[in-house]
């Protein structure tokens, strides 16, 4: 009723009649029901795009009990291994759904389309007899025809991604200007150009390796969180492996190439934290990590004084090289290579056994004890990172601080007063790489050094 005043609540005098989309789907797969439903879950539903069948999204309401029954009956002759959907879907369901021949086509309402070309507010209307799989394509109102036609007539150039997408080694980046970073105003774009911009230096430390995540999907200033489980959406070029835990099956991510690297980014992660073993030999490690973690009444140079006390002790007396970086948050690690030949238990034996041997040298200013309370004029010698399942943060990972600091790789040489933890950022980071001439822990990537057991027992009688 034009003549009358809006009001709260529900009135015959004013009704709200969404205005919503319709078109055909072709139906390439279904989940099961839960709890008391029945037949099906969801329907899976795509449209054609050339000669490939695009996921669209799944389609979980508009269904009485009597379609669900008709449903599952008419697809499970359909029922097929191969997934009809190019690409396949993303995560649990990508793993879990049934694919079906594409002979079906549905009618859907939804509200609109999202920005990675999924529908949303999806409810079934019905199949549709008349209208065969190749015909459906996705639609577009003349208004949106006719303005793409103006706007490509009007640029002289390739088409270019607007601001609310770009692309970054063939990964669509979503929602690029929003600042990841605020104090620095540093973007999620800005973040993927970052890790492209040191691919060549960060996937030898991340290839092969399980990771642990720290995402930020809406920044610093906003909750993060740490992902050990990969149970959610990530671009395809991820790879996922399921590793045996003590009480169930843990499924973690795996960056092997630089889309995949860029896929973290468009996930907002901003710390990427490593296995200190492969997938290949995932039982074997090939690195001990000792974390050097200062209360916040020690001083820098007595963090640099204990990473040289740790090399000396490694190298004098057990002839182990070690590489120093700076972590991007207040301490060092102390990374020792290893011919991939121990297990679990030898090295993080000799983990503990070490850290507590250079305890021993100066309790007063060294500990293994986990508890901050206490220790805050001592330096924490984690040893802990050695564990299976456990992780360090990756070299030329980004840091969740307010600077966007970045762990880096230093020669020893370089360690010094003026060069603190958090000393390099991204925006920093390539500038230092231009600079050198060489990779700073060139000889990391040859060093064939065993650990055995003559070293364990040298270690504990220091």
């Amino acid at each position: 009723r034009r003549d009358l005043p809006s009001e709260p609540g529900r009135s015959r005098n004013w009704l709200k009649a969404k205005c919503v989309k319709r078109q055909e789907f072709v139906i390439g797969g279904f989940t099961d029901p839960e709890g008391s439903r029945v037949g099906i879950g969801a329907l899976l539903v795509g449209v054609k795009h050339g000669e490939a069948l695009r996921f669209a999204g799944k389609v979980g309401t508009g269904f009485t009990a009597v379609m669900l029954t008709d449903l599952r009956r008419r697809l499970t002759p359909l029922k097929q291994r191969e997934c009809p959907f190019s690409p396949r879907p993303a995560g649990w369901l990508g793993r879990n759904a049934h694919w079906v021949k594409p002979e079906l086509v549905a009618e859907v309402a939804f509200t609109e389309w999202t920005e990675d070309e999924k529908i949303r507010h999806p409810s079934f209307q019905g199949l549709r007899e008349d209208k065969p799989p190749s015909e459906v394509t996705r639609e577009q109102a003349v208004a949106e025809l006719e303005e793409a036609a103006r706007e490509a007539r009007g640029r002289h150039t390739q088409i270019r991604p607007g601001p609310s997408a770009a692309e970054v080694a063939g990964i669509k980046i979503t929602h690029p200007d929003r600042l990841l970073y605020t104090d620095i105003k540093f973007s999620k774009l800005a973040l993927a150009q970052y890790y492209e911009s040191v691919s060549d230096y960060i996937l030898p430390h991340l290839r092969g390796r399980p990771l642990t995540l720290v995402r930020c999907p809406e920044g610093i200033s906003n909750e993060c969180f740490y992902m050990k489980h990969s149970k959610l959406w990530a671009p395809r070029p991820l790879r996922r492996v399921k590793i045996p835990e003590k009480t169930k099956i843990g499924e973690y991510l795996v960056v092997d190439s630089l889309p995949a690297l860029i896929g973290l980014a468009q996930m907002d992660v901003l710390e990427l934290h490593t296995w200190n073993s492969t997938t290949d030999q995932l039982e074997l490690p090939d690195r001990i990590v000792f974390d050097l973690d200062p209360g916040p009444a020690v001083e820098w140079p007595q963090v640099i004084e204990a990473a040289r006390l740790i090399r000396s002790v490694l190298q004098e007396q057990i002839a182990l090289q070690s590489f120093v970086k700076t972590t991007g948050g207040v301490g060092l690690h102390v990374v020792v290579p290893l011919m991939p030949e121990q297990d679990w238990r030898v090295c993080f034996e000799f983990a503990r056994a070490l850290a507590e041997a250079v305890v021993r040298i100066n309790p007063k200013l060294y500990t293994v004890s986990l508890p901050k309370r206490g220790r805050e004029q001592k330096i924490l010698i984690d040893y802990l990172r050695n564990n299976r399942t456990n992780t360090s943060v990756a070299a030329y990972s980004t840091r969740a601080r307010p600077t966007a600091p970045v762990s880096v790789p230093l020669r020893w040489d370089e360690l010094s007063c003026g060069l603190k933890s958090d000393h390099y950022t991204v925006n920093t980071v390539s500038k230092r790489l231009r600079q050198l001439k060489s990779d700073p822990w060139q000889e990391y990537w040859t060093c064939r050094q065993r650990l055995d057991p003559e070293a364990i027992k040298q270690s504990l009688s220091l």
